[in-house]
Parts: structure tokens; sequence; C-alpha cells
């Protein structure tokens, strides 16, 4: 779908995004961007609530300094899609919610600023608790100089090198090792990391400028934008041009 997405999760469940199975606790909160892949295996419909906004109505790249959510909440394959809360914050979070609801409802002049207003408070909310969390787990998340240096050469070499054999020998590993590090690490292969990091650069590129597919493809290495698209269409579902018809170009757009 072309829309951003936050699932309020009050009971365990368990899900897939982009084909990474993930099991969270009660009062948690899911942070989808526009046309990943979620499964459901385990929830509880009548306990879960949904906030779903397009770029057009809020552009979280435009709005960065206000909440901080892009590449925290949203847009990074490093971290977790969804981040626990405890009950206060989690029912505060759920109160906005209703008021959004009677607000979309109503036939009120500034509506939309109201329902703007509550979606920054939400999303400013769990950019301050997720940046919180994490800090407070950093070390035992990335501790490993290992993945740290990964993650370094990742976001260095990754239009250029797409080949795990490149980082692994950068790591002066075997192949074989380096992916069950990863794969420990991160829940997908290095294959799945360096194509979801393309893919994102991608979208990025699709959705905040107003370079052609030939330009973004060009710009990604691709020998064509023929490949590009094929490439682009087996990881999102969709063409590229598909996916800018579908979620816009942004205002934040160079």
């Amino acid at each position: 779908m072309p829309f951003y997405s936050i699932f309020l999760l009050e009971q365990e469940s368990e899900f897939s995004v982009d084909f990474v199975k993930y099991k969270s606790k009660k009062y948690s909160i899911l942070f989808l961007s526009p046309y990943q892949n979620l499964k459901w295996f385990k929830s509880s419909a009548e306990r879960l609530k949904l906030i779903q906004f397009h770029g057009d109505f809020y552009c979280i790249e435009y709005h960065k300094k206000e909440v901080a959510c892009n590449g925290l909440l949203f847009n990074n394959i490093y971290l977790l899609p969804f981040i626990e809360l405890n009950t206060i914050t989690f029912e505060e979070i759920v109160g906005f919610t209703k008021k959004m609801q009677i607000e979309s409802e109503s036939e009120k002049r500034f509506s939309d600023s109201v329902l703007k207003s509550y979606l920054q408070l939400i999303l400013a909310i769990c950019s301050n608790e997720k940046d919180l969390r994490f800090n407070d787990t950093k070390i035992q998340q990335f501790d490993d100089p290992l993945i740290l240096k990964f993650k370094g050469l990742l976001e260095t070499y990754f239009v250029q090198e797409r080949s795990p054999s490149f980082y692994s020998g950068q790591l002066a590993m075997t192949n074989s090792t380096f992916s069950k590090k990863i794969k420990a690490q991160f829940g997908r292969t290095p294959t799945q990391l360096i194509q979801e990091r393309v893919v994102l650069e991608a979208k990025k590129l699709l959705h905040l400028t107003h370079k052609s597919i030939k330009e973004v493809a060009f710009e990604l290495n691709f020998d064509d934008e023929f490949y590009f698209s094929k490439y682009f269409k087996k990881e999102v579902g969709l063409s590229p041009s598909h996916f800018r018809e579908k979620v816009g170009i942004s205002i934040a757009a160079k």
C-alpha cells in the first residue's frame, strides 16, 4: 500500500516484515513504510489499532526536525520495525488515536491541521522512546566490532558492491562464517541486507528526487533501467514507475 502505517499492538503478536519474522510483547507499536511486506501469524484483531497516512498528507522528510522518525521509526534496515512501550505511554497514544478518529469524522474547518498535530505528536513521542531505548541497549545490540564494521562497509559500498564475498573478504572471514554471524544479528542473510539497502536507496531516490527512472538506475550502478526495474519489482512487488505513481514525489524532493 502507498501509505505509512502505524499498528498499535495491545497484545503479544507474531508477524513478518519483508519476510523476516518477529515477536512483539504487549503494548508495542509497529511502523511500516509504503509497500513493505507484512504478514500476521498471531495477533488479536480486536486489540489492534491502525493509523495510515500518505506522504502527501504528512511528509516525514519535510518534518524531520519535529519528529525525527525517518531512519528511526521508518526506513531503517538495521533496527527492529517496532518499539515496546510501557502501559502509560501506550495508552496515551491510544488516546490520541481516538481523538484522531473523532476529528476525522467531523466537518470542522481545521480538521486536517488537528489530525497532523496529533500524528506529529505520536511520531515525536515514539521517536523519543525508540531513541532512548536504542541508546540504552546500544552496547548490547552493536557491541561487536565486526557488526559495526560491516554496517560501515555496507553504507559505503552498497552501490558498487552487491556480493557478500566482497564484505566477508573485507572482514577477513569465510563466506559461511560471515553469513552465520550476520544472520544471527539481523535475522537476514548478507544478500538480503544488501538487497534491502539498495531498494531502500531506490525508494528514497524515487520519492525524494525528480530524477528519471534511468537516472536512478544509473546512480545505483545498474547496467540499464530495465534490469533495475526487474530488480526493484522482485523486491518490492511493483515497478519503480508504479511505485513513484502510487507514493508520489515528496514536497521535500530536491
